[in-house]
């Protein structure tokens, strides 16, 4: 379980590097970037950066070439915006949990029946035996 200082420096890690990706990296490969989350070591001498890509699987892997060629550059604005005695060397990691989530749900809509997905749908009318209605 990490600290709460290395928690507070994840946390700080990610709108840093976040903020940094969407507004200052000019490379073409880097589209479609969300980081999701961020990892730190006890040490605070490296921080694994988890980002989820949009595309296909060849522009995913260049979106990740690119970041990783861009993570001095990337070293060098937490090293301006975080007072921290070590900057941590970044390292980009794929998070596939949405197009896990995505294939689960697709995968949920093939096996369930058409009826079961509904009721569990807002706005769906529950099947009610009353008859309010006129004949």
């Amino acid at each position: 379980m990490a600290s709460r200082r290395a928690q507070k420096a994840a946390e700080a890690i990610r709108e840093v590097v976040s903020t940094s990706i969407l507004r200052e990296i000019k490379d073409p490969r880097v589209q479609h970037v969300t980081v999701t989350y961020v990892e730190v070591a006890n040490d605070l001498r490296h921080a694994k950066v988890h980002v989820s890509v949009m595309g296909t699987d060849t522009e995913q892997e260049a979106c990740l070439r690119g970041l990783q060629s861009a993570a001095g550059f990337l070293q060098s604005r937490l090293a301006d915006r975080i007072d921290m005695r070590y900057t941590p060397r970044l390292k980009f990691l794929l998070d596939q949990g949405v197009k896990r989530s995505i294939e689960i749900a697709t995968i949920l809509r093939e096996v369930l029946p058409d009826d079961t997905r509904d009721a569990g749908q807002p706005g769906a009318a529950p099947n009610d035996s009353r008859s309010d209605a006129e004949p």
